[in-house]
């Protein structure tokens, strides 16, 4: 399941958080990328500081607090953040994510996107399925979810800048499957609580949802 959650950021939030990924320092992405990913990662990412810190807590809040990231990702766990820049010519070829990042497993890869799609040319963020290829480029304060098992790359920016938030998540629930069958009830019971004269098949669709959870948690 590939999901594209609209505004996790605020205009006004987006505006100071781009703006602080501008003062950022930024050094050779390459330092956070696995054995193989190393050859094919050619972009910068910001490097430890208070700045950077301050960042990754304003974006984890606003994580914890979005009830759609929340239901699709189920987090148990989440690594540290990264801000990654490309410029014009800077690239990420097509990889897998890590099964481990800062010891966390990763179930869920995301984007948050700081840069507006007409600020910069190319840079799409390009997932492979079984059948096709899905390249996205959302608007800034958008976030893209997606199973950190897929193929995927970066096309080489060539006009502007690109900003983005990168992080992974750890979920409760292993499978992707299952996941999307949680993700879908979700959206089922909160459909039937607002029917009125359907407090069963509410209270039916809840029970059913939470015992999903009780037998798939930590798989």
């Amino acid at each position: 399941m590939i999901l594209v959650l609209d505004r996790v950021l605020e205009r006004s939030e987006l505006s100071a958080m781009r703006l602080s990924a501008e003062r950022l320092e930024f050094g050779d992405g390459k330092s956070t990328a696995g054995r193989y990913a190393r050859s094919v990662k050619a972009n910068a990412q910001a490097v430890s500081s208070p700045d950077l810190e301050a960042i990754e807590t304003k974006v984890m809040r606003k994580l914890a607090a979005n009830p759609v990231f929340q239901s699709a990702a189920r987090p148990r766990a989440m690594s540290k953040l990264i801000v990654s820049r490309y410029r014009i010519g800077q690239t990420y070829g097509l990889h897998v994510d890590d099964a481990l990042m800062s010891g966390v497993r990763t179930d869920l890869s995301f984007t948050l996107f700081l840069s507006e799609p007409d600020e910069y040319d190319g840079g799409a963020l390009i997932i492979e399925e079984t059948s096709e290829e899905r390249a996205f480029r959302p608007a800034a304060g958008d976030l893209l979810l997606y199973p950190s098992t897929t193929l995927h790359r970066v096309e080489p920016v060539t006009r502007g800048v690109r900003y983005a938030v990168v992080g992974w998540v750890q979920s409760w629930i292993r499978s992707a499957e299952k996941r999307e069958i949680l993700f879908d009830l979700d959206r089922s019971v909160e459909a039937a609580h607002g029917i009125e004269g359907q407090r069963v098949l509410f209270e039916t669709l809840a029970k059913t949802r939470s015992n999903l959870v009780r037998m798939w948690a930590g798989d």
